[in-house]
């Protein structure tokens, strides 16, 4: 089993995902967190296999979250999902040690990434939308 922690102050966005994700049979979310902060007790206290990360969140971004765990834990593949995607927050994500992004929308390309990040791929498709 692939033991997957979301991140995600929003309740209903962890719900989602965790019933998206579980779809598949060797996925399980294994935790959840609403906070970056949370995320990097719960990431220290016991490593998963992967994860999810929103980017906005009401303490830590995602890109600060993300930093801290690839300097701990290079290992885990790390996917940020966010509303907003954008080609600039994509390669911001990718410097920090992001290994995909993709929009919360856009339900297939979760699944998509989730199973490139796990067969040591990367997952950051072009956004067609002009950046600001």
């Amino acid at each position: 089993m692939v033991r997957i922690l979301v991140v995600d102050d929003n309740p209903a966005v962890r719900h989602y995902l965790r019933v998206l994700l579980e779809q598949q049979s060797t996925w399980q979310v294994c935790d959840e967190a609403r906070t970056g902060r949370e995320a990097l007790q719960r990431v220290e206290k016991n490593p998963p296999d992967m994860i999810l990360l929103d980017f906005q969140m009401p303490d830590l971004n995602g890109l600060d979250v993300a930093r801290q765990i690839t300097r701990l834990f290079p290992e885990i593949p790390i996917l940020m999902v966010t509303i907003h995607l954008s080609n600039q927050l994509a390669e911001e994500a990718r410097r920090v040690g992001i290994r995909g992004a993709c929009a919360k929308s856009d339900v297939g390309s979760i699944v998509e990434a989730v199973d490139a990040l796990l067969h040591e791929g990367t997952y950051f498709p072009r956004v067609s939308s002009i950046d600001n």
